[in-house]
């Protein structure tokens, strides 16, 4: 697979339609190929099955180019790559970081943060401390976001301190992003700790937006218990 494969097949299913109402949705902040789900991730099995997976050491090449390509489909086929590396490199932390501040929004940072990133992490383990505590501490609200959520898929491998620290330091912040990563984070975590969570959100002054979401698991286990 190369990246005239990708930009072959997608140009051909090209939707100005579609494109409107996919670009109206998020706020016309890119342009659109007006591609749907269903029918690109139909496109890219195709794709898979006719030209093969590229290796491991080919697709962080492939991601950045499709990273540059203007269509929002194209993010979402380069983090469906990198969905299927098997293995990172300790110094690709650059890379998720790259993407994470480029053409940043929800839909492509969430999926950096929880499968890239926490991939990367449960990798190498060693840089944690180091990068994760850079990201919650940088200017950047979207690394901000990326080090609260790069937990969400640990359950019981959960640093519950780390979390904790991480949510605390922007507790306070008034940015819907982060207060909507921190509830989401602890409603994550309350699958497999309910107790822990429902305390923290008790003893910390959080925002609203952050206690509703955090508590949502809980508050529905206890309604219908």
């Amino acid at each position: 697979m190369n990246i005239e494969h990708i930009y072959s097949t997608f140009e051909a299913l090209r939707n100005p339609d579609n494109a409107e109402k996919m670009e109206k949705y998020m706020r016309n902040l890119f342009p659109f190929l007006g591609v749907k789900t269903p029918e690109r991730k139909q496109a890219y099995k195709s794709i898979l099955k006719e030209h093969g997976a590229p290796t491991d050491e080919r697709v962080v090449p492939l991601v950045k180019e499709l990273w540059n390509l203007r269509e929002r489909e194209y993010q979402y086929i380069a983090q469906e790559l990198l969905a299927r590396k098997w293995e990172f490199n300790k110094d690709e932390y650059e890379l998720i970081e790259y993407l994470v501040t480029t053409k940043s929004w929800w839909d492509t940072v969430d999926g950096l943060a929880s499968n890239t990133a926490g991939t990367f992490f449960i990798q190498h383990p060693e840089l944690i401390d180091d990068v994760t505590e850079r990201w919650i501490d940088h200017e950047n609200m979207w690394l901000n976001r990326t080090a609260i959520l790069f937990q969400l898929k640990y359950k019981d491998k959960t640093d519950f301190e780390r979390l904790k620290s991480y949510c605390l330091i922007h507790a306070e912040s008034k940015e819907f992003f982060l207060q909507k990563a921190i509830g989401w984070a602890l409603r994550e975590y309350s699958k497999t700790n309910p107790d822990a969570v429902q305390q923290f959100i008790e003893q910390h002054n959080l925002a609203p937006l952050s206690k509703r979401e955090g508590l949502k698991v809980i508050k529905k286990k206890q309604t219908t218990s």
